[in-house]
């Protein structure tokens, strides 16, 4: 099958890159023996603008894309992140390439007034629209062209390469990493946790609290080098939403603390992720955990396997192509009827 994958591929980053999940569909794409061209809409317009300013490449790098599918023929086309390329283009993609299957994906939250319309304008083009928040919530999308479905946050053994739920010398205990601090309060949580861990638990921030962002090889170093990590949302309760920032933790076996409100204990096994209410909640489970270092293993080796096993990029990027194609799905998917 040819697949033509549109999506910011962070081309010009040069190595120095976020943990991408477009990278991660890509390799799981390729895993299935499917046929892909990507296509990375932002790195496009700047290499076609005047001067390599992005806004002004965005006209050529629509045309490029039709470009690209004429000489592709695609079957099949995801589309990412990619505000650059327009309704109207994928229309004509469409006119193109008769029979073509379109399909969008999002990764971000809906409660993100901005995100939130991304979607619902993608819906109107798009024949599926995967999005990383539970069904329960996507009614409100419904109506247009798209049917909705979800999709999870997968781990990459290329990427998840890590076992922490295996070592026990550690340089830092927990860990959360975090830049962004619009629609969140989530820092309340975290500097309530500097003020009441053990003195001897070793708490790393980077990104807050003074402590450097870490990206890249810097990011991966930093997960390798924790025992715990926090998934902190910046707004808790989507059903089965999260960063992903879960698969990153989790898929490395750092033991992974996250908000009982995303409902993730209908889809994971039990002692595997670990689930608080308050911060209070929050504090004590850490505390505990970090004393009990055999029930610490144990959780995170449940949730590493979870999630290589049942929530991997091979799996993610298969349910993504027998969904939009309707194909009979040839796995048990986890996420599939669970809620």
């Amino acid at each position: 099958m040819r697949i033509l994958h549109v999506a910011h591929q962070q081309l010009r980053k040069y190595g120095h890159t976020r943990v991408s999940w477009a990278q991660k569909l890509y390799h799981g794409l390729v895993k299935n023996d499917y046929l892909v061209q990507r296509f990375s809409d932002r790195d496009v317009a700047a290499f076609e603008a005047p001067l390599g300013i992005r806004d002004l490449g965005a006209r050529q790098a629509n045309k490029r894309l039709l470009q690209t599918a004429e000489a592709f023929a695609p079957e099949l086309v995801l589309v990412g992140h990619c505000d650059i390329i327009g309704n109207d283009t994928l229309e004509a993609l469409r006119r193109l390439c008769p029979g073509v299957v379109i399909a969008g994906l999002n990764n971000d939250p809906l409660f993100v007034p901005e995100n939130y319309a991304k979607i619902e304008h993608r819906c109107a083009v798009v024949d599926y629209m995967f999005v990383s928040t539970g069904e329960r919530e996507l009614g409100a999308f419904g109506g247009q062209r798209a049917q909705l479905r979800h999709m999870p946050n997968p781990a990459d053994p290329a990427i998840e390469s890590a076992d922490n739920s295996t070592r026990d010398d550690f340089e830092h205990d927990l860990i959360f990493c975090s830049k962004s601090e619009a629609y969140t309060d989530r820092g309340q949580t975290v500097q309530y946790l500097r003020d009441n861990l053990p003195a001897e638990l070793r708490f790393h921030t980077p990104g807050s609290f003074g402590v450097p962002g870490a990206w890249g090889r810097d990011y991966d170093e930093a997960l390798a080098a924790s025992k715990m990590g926090l998934n902190l949302n910046r707004q808790e309760g989507g059903h089965w939403y999260s960063s992903a920032r879960m698969a990153q933790l989790g898929g490395n076996g750092l033991l992974v603390f996250t908000h009982r409100a995303a409902d993730f204990q209908s889809l994971f096994p039990p002692e595997s992720l670990v689930y608080f209410d308050t911060a209070r909640d929050l504090c004590e489970s850490v505390t505990a955990f970090h004393r009990d270092d055999a029930r610490r293993r144990y959780w995170a080796a449940n949730t590493r396997d979870f999630f290589h096993r049942e929530m991997n990029c091979t799996l993610y990027a298969r349910y993504i192509v027998e969904t939009s194609m309707e194909l009979p799905y040839s796995h048990d998917y986890a996420w599939v009827g669970a809620s």
